[in-house]
């Protein structure tokens, strides 16, 4: 069953936790938080995202912002040029998030090497990287 689908025959205030779980899985994706922070400083086109998204497949992206779109974070304007001239920008709920995207990242960067170092050290004393 698709993530999408995993919450459709479950009861009331299931559903709402469902909801909640699925809208924080998907602002706190690997790829989404790059691509709504991005969004947020204004009209992005695809191509501008695929250089800024460091790592991103151009089919990843389409797939994420297909979904960021789907939940309301995202609003795409495709302008009749030929061809088409597509732009996407942070929705006002979006604009929400952006500082506590913002702070989220600063805080991995500014936390980075302690982590590395957290992660070598558990490696070496419990064998393999989990995953």
């Amino acid at each position: 069953m698709s993530q999408g689908n995993r919450c459709v025959s479950i009861q009331a205030d299931q559903a709402r936790a469902c909801t909640v779980r699925e809208a924080l899985d998907r602002v706190g994706g690997k790829w989404s938080i790059g691509i709504l922070i991005a969004a947020s400083q204004g009209p992005i086109r695809f191509t501008e995202l695929e250089r800024q998204v460091e790592g991103i497949s151009r089919r990843m992206l389409t797939l994420t912002l297909r979904n960021l779109e789907r939940d309301g974070l995202l609003h795409r304007q495709v302008h009749p040029t030929v061809p088409p001239r597509v732009e996407y920008t942070a929705t006002p709920m979006a604009q929400e998030l952006y500082e506590s995207l913002v702070a989220l990242t600063r805080w991995a960067e500014r936390h980075r090497e302690g982590i590395s170092a957290a992660r070598a050290a558990y490696d070496r004393e419990h064998g393999a990287p989990i995953g």
